[in-house]
């Protein structure tokens, strides 16, 4: 584009066919933009309302003319954002041109990422924005909700949905303000379990469910750093309580490594609920406990053998033989896709008992055992209406 003097129109700049692409007929405009260009340009002040550029239309991101998608870029424009069919030389393109490339890459991009694919790629890049200039919320747990929104639970969403094909039951029981406890089974040899609850509560409450975990998850490299980035914390009632007192959804699994590493042979088969510590964390807090009934885990690592010795060895709780693991090697960890069903039953209230109830180890290990039975029971119930194993 030639340079331009106040008062006076653009040289007309001549093609390789002799045309001039610009205009000298028009000798004033009204308006001028910021450098004295008439007819208010964009930042450059270049004529008809560009975009950041000052070019011409009502481009995208770069300014370029057309009905521009990520790039702003017409459908058969050339590189340089000139109209026309013209390439970043000038040389006469056609429908082969740089803009029918990028009307593909958009394509390609609203097929991967579905009809919003622009609004989840702008989500992407306001992510990375924030992390690289720490504009995110660290709590004194650990917890970081943006990287656990934005990665971790984007990551389990498919796995959910299309592997797990995952049905809910009984959302409506989780309150929509406060504190409550969910206690659910636990089974499946790794605990993918506790992974689709904490997605399911936040998908359909829209609400982060925070996890106890066991202290062998925070002795783990790496593991443990990313299990608190992700809202767990040890599973103890001194950091259950200050959880239910801020107002947060928590969840438990009380069977703990005796549920995740039992023999498929007794699948669905609770084990114990340990002493209670969960009962009387919620006692003291005076907050619901939401029986969680999962069917589906069991049959993700089907357990059938296990290295007793070598876990003691390494000091693990377990090592899993499976039908597929470790014969497969790496491919023996990928988790067969079955049927899941997870139903929240009705809230067992707390806040009637008398204070000091949760000192009662009697009471504690009654209400412990109705939560239980409550859980075992709709296994039952859920079991005998899936249709298949994977169906």
């Amino acid at each position: 584009m030639g340079r331009s003097s106040r008062g006076r129109a653009p040289r007309p700049v001549e093609a390789e066919d002799g045309a001039a692409t610009g205009s000298t007929e028009q000798e004033s405009h009204e308006f001028t933009g910021p450098v004295g260009v008439p007819d208010a340009g964009g930042l450059s002040g270049v004529p008809d309302g560009g975009g950041l550029g000052g070019v011409p239309g009502d481009g995208g991101l770069s300014g370029v003319p057309g009905d521009g998608g990520l790039g702003g870029v017409p459908d058969a424009g050339g590189v340089s954002g000139v109209p026309g069919a013209e390439g970043a030389s000038g040389v006469e393109v056609g429908e082969d041109g740089a803009g029918r490339d990028f009307a593909a890459f958009e394509k390609v991009v609203r097929e991967t990422l579905g009809a919003d694919g622009e609004r989840k790629v702008a989500e992407l890049l306001a992510f990375l924005r924030r992390r690289l200039t720490g504009d995110y919320e660290v709590d004194e747990f650990g917890y970081d909700a943006d990287l656990t929104d934005q990665v971790f639970l984007s990551a389990l969403r498919p796995l959910a949905e299309k592997w797990f094909r995952v049905e809910v039951r009984g959302i409506e029981n989780i309150p929509d303000t406060g504190s409550a406890l969910i206690v659910a089974n636990h089974s499946g040899t790794m605990p993918i379990d506790g992974l689709i609850t904490q997605l399911v509560v936040a998908d359909h409450t829209n609400r982060p469910l925070r996890t106890l975990a066991a202290d062998l998850v925070f002795k783990t490299p790496f593991v443990g750093e990313m299990a608190r980035k992700g809202g767990a914390t040890l599973a103890s009632n001194d950091d259950a309580e200050r959880l239910l007192r801020q107002g947060n959804l928590v969840g438990v699994w009380p069977e703990g490594f005796k549920g995740l590493g039992k023999p498929f042979s007794e699948r669905y088969k609770l084990q114990r609920f340990g002493r209670g510590g969960f009962v009387s964390a919620a006692m003291r807090t005076g907050v619901p406990i939401v029986p969680c009934s999962i069917v589906g885990a069991e049959e993700i690592y089907p357990l059938v053998g296990n290295l007793a010795s070598l876990a003691r060895l390494v000091g693990v709780p377990y090592i899993p033989v499976t039908p597929f693991f470790p014969w497969l090697g790496p491919l023996g960890m990928i988790p067969l896709p079955s049927k899941w069903l997870i139903e929240f039953g009705e809230p067992i209230r707390t806040d009637d008992f008398p204070e000091g109830a949760a000192d009662d180890p009697m009471l504690v290990f009654n209400v412990t055992d109705q939560v239980r039975e409550t859980i075992q029971q709709t296994l039952y119930t859920l079991l005998m209406q899936r249709r298949s194993v994977f169906f």
